[in-house]
């Protein structure tokens, strides 16, 4: 599952006309507006990032939007794959992976500099 949370920008006359839109639409929810700025923000979820752009793209044809950004994604299935990873890459040393030692008895040994070019 994935969420994200997108900024709506569009003039501060249409703010309240952009909201209603959101509210009875099946592809966001609205959370908060400012119609000093007429920026609006919402969240979307999709299965997968397909799923999130089409309905981005939704908001983006909503009538009188100047735009609509992406500000912060969370990806349940991304971190899962990331996670899975890390724990089987050949170049993360096993003790970071060993839940039995505590990090503060790590003591690290190496060189920095020799590893930035």
């Amino acid at each position: 599952m994935n969420i994200s949370s997108i900024v709506i920008q569009t003039k501060p006359l249409h703010v309240k006309e952009i909201i209603a839109i959101c509210e009875a639409s099946d592809f966001c929810d609205y959370h908060f507006s400012d119609e000093q700025t007429g920026k609006i923000i919402v969240t979307i979820e999709g299965e997968n990032l397909d799923e999130e752009m089409s309905k981005m793209k939704k908001i983006e044809q909503i009538p009188h939007v100047i735009c609509a950004d992406m500000m912060m994604a969370y990806s349940e299935d991304e971190l899962d794959e990331q996670r899975e990873m890390l724990e089987h890459s050949p170049s993360v040393p096993e003790i970071l992976n060993d839940e039995t030692i505590a990090l503060k008895d790590i003591v690290y040994k190496g060189d920095l500099k020799k590893k930035i070019h």
